[in-house]
């Protein structure tokens, strides 16, 4: 697949547009973005990396009022975590970084765990799986029927309470040693 070289200066496409641009029902044809906007959102995707983050979506002042301390006093506060790359702050929200999760001791390497469901109680399962502490949920097609990826640290706990989940026929547990991209 040919890629489009984007225009430093004003990111418009030199060659012509990606395949995936025009594909029917895509983000342009239904007029939700225009080319230059879908293109950079590309590149930003191309050339970023994956992270591990976890968002707040609140605003200060009602952050404030659960710590019981003053709006200005929480910035202060902020600022400085945002300072040590512990998190990054926008409107409305606030994102716990990688570094933030490291300084927490949370680990940012997972572990998966894959689960067989018996068919019948699948639905309860899943209900159940998600009180859990999880990081994500997939369901899957082939021999099992579900991921769970959760941090390392929690893993045992995990295992030890899907044991008693109605319906989960087996699991195994995978956990990961490194990441390599």
């Amino acid at each position: 697949m040919a890629k489009a070289r984007l225009c430093e200066k004003h990111l418009c496409p030199k060659q012509p547009i990606l395949k995936w641009l025009t594909r029917k029902g895509d983000l342009v044809n239904r007029g939700i973005l225009s080319r230059r906007p879908l293109n950079l959102l590309k590149m930003l995707y191309e050339q970023g990396k994956p992270a591990t983050t976890y968002t707040l979506e609140t605003k200060q002042n009602e952050l404030a009022e659960k710590l019981k301390i003053s709006r200005q006093a929480l910035n202060v506060h902020l600022r400085k975590l945002r300072d040590l790359g512990y998190i990054r702050t926008g409107r409305g929200f606030i994102d716990v970084t990688e570094e933030g999760l490291k300084a927490l001791g949370v680990s940012v390497i997972p572990a998966f765990i894959f689960i067989k469901v018996s068919p019948l109680k699948r639905e309860k399962a899943y209900k159940r799986v998600m009180e859990f502490p999880i990081q994500r949920f997939f369901r899957v097609a082939g021999d099992m029927d579900a991921v769970l990826v959760v941090e390392r640290e929690k893993l045992e706990e995990t295992l030890r309470n899907l044991a008693f989940v109605d319906g989960v026929q087996d699991t195994k547990s995978y956990i990961t040693i490194q990441v390599i991209k």
